[in-house]
């Protein structure tokens, strides 16, 4: 393989944003290069592995059952003291195996063109005469110590993303806007629906986050947990005992895989680019807040920055003010709903479990309005609803404040 030593695009980290915003570009024909500090791209998991089909589309995917596991049809969602809330979808989605998912994206950006270099370290970025980023500064990997020049470079490197600082982003993410995860891929499993994935919530469960089961098979799935960084107990902690609480599921079950891993869970970053530089996925926190799904978020972010980021390169512009279009696309089809999602999150912090129950009774007649809410969409139509209860006229005041 002949490495050149500059480059149209520059793309750091081979996740679905990354290999998504390389098919992209080299589809337009800018030559493009793709760093990944894992020796294997898709290894280590840190994902419940869940991928809507709507996200799919969007990134132009196809079923692929190589990947494509188990189909999802709906969730049920277990309040605090049990109860369960069945939430059908029309909007179908899998359970699927990231580490192969990533390998199928990293083939389809190669076969447009693309160049991937893994288990390669970016540990500086190259900026020019004029202060633009210009490329990134390597080590590690097949070539050793290597500068590559871009015209553009795409910090897609994740939660723990250190490109954008090199630039000079405070990427920061406080320990309260951080949820800690823990994983086990798991065996022999009881379940009554395994085209369901099973979400529990509740403040001794999972404080501020929750449990979620995702079936791969008929006995087997996912269990995992997300909770808020700075709990003095470990996510681990908590999942363990949740397992222990439940041997009607977990009896005969046992685990082949644990994995864990951090999610920024707070607004996204306001301005994800700067002069010769553009943000995705993780490391501009484009998470939906509630869930923690990134995937999907960061697929769609790539698309948007590979075509504006074309064209800035085709013209010869790479400045703040040539690529800032990416960012208003970006707020006007996801970003603004992911600054609603956190608002929502953040009242969803300030409820009992007596309050949690009370609304599984509330929304177990009516998940369109759960579906919206938690999606951000009906929050005033949310608060006037409850305002009209006299129990969920507590809870609006605590929307309100």
């Amino acid at each position: 393989m002949r490495f050149e030593e500059e480059y149209d695009v520059v793309i750091v980290g081979a996740g679905p944003g990354g290999s998504i915003a390389a098919r992209e570009f080299a589809k337009r024909g800018l030559s493009t290069l793709v760093i990944e500090r894992r020796q294997e791209i898709g290894a280590p998991v840190r994902c419940g592995e869940g991928l809507g089909e709507v996200w799919m589309k969007k990134a132009e995917l196809e079923y692929d059952p190589t990947w494509c596991l188990q189909e999802m049809r709906g969730a049920v969602l277990y309040a605090p003291n049990g109860k369960p809330v069945k939430i059908p979808t029309d909007n179908k989605g899998y359970v699927i195996e990231r580490k192969m998912f990533e390998k199928k994206l990293a083939a389809q950006a190669i076969r447009e063109g693309a160049q991937y270099l893994v288990k390669t370290q970016v540990y500086d970025v190259i900026k020019d005469e004029k202060g633009f980023v210009a490329g990134v500064k390597t080590k590690g990997g097949l070539l050793g110590a290597r500068d590559f020049k871009a015209k553009l470079v795409i910090a897609a490197d994740g939660v723990d993303s250190q490109t954008a600082k090199y630039a000079g982003i405070n990427t920061f993410n406080p320990l309260s806007e951080v949820d800690s995860g823990y994983e086990y891929e798991m065996a022999g499993l009881k379940m009554d629906d395994p085209h369901m994935i099973h979400l529990y919530v509740g403040t001794e469960i999972a404080p501020r986050g929750y449990v979620w089961i995702f079936p791969k098979g008929k006995d087997t799935a996912n269990v995992g947990i997300g909770i808020a960084g700075d709990n003095q107990q470990t996510a681990k902690h908590y999942l363990d005992k949740f397992i222990a609480s439940h041997p009607e599921i977990f009896e005969k079950a046992g685990a082949y895989e644990e994995k864990g891993g951090c999610v920024p869970v707070g607004a996204p970053l306001e301005k994800p680019y700067a002069d010769g530089l553009m943000i995705i996925g993780d490391a501009a926190h484009m998470v939906n807040p509630i869930h923690g799904g990134g995937m999907g978020t960061a697929m769609e972010a790539a698309v948007i920055a590979a075509r504006i980021g074309a064209e800035a390169v085709s013209r010869g512009d790479v400045s703040e003010q040539a690529l800032k279009p990416f960012a208003d696309e970006w707020f006007k089809e996801r970003g603004e709903q992911l600054k609603r999602v956190l608002k929502v999150r953040k009242f969803f912090e300030k409820l009992s479990d007596d309050d949690m129950n009370y609304l599984a009774d509330v929304f177990i007649n009516d998940t369109d309005l759960l579906l919206r809410f938690s999606d951000g969409d009906k929050f005033s139509s949310a608060v006037k609803l409850f305002a009209k209860h006299p129990k969920l006229a507590l809870l609006a005041a605590k929307m309100l404040v």
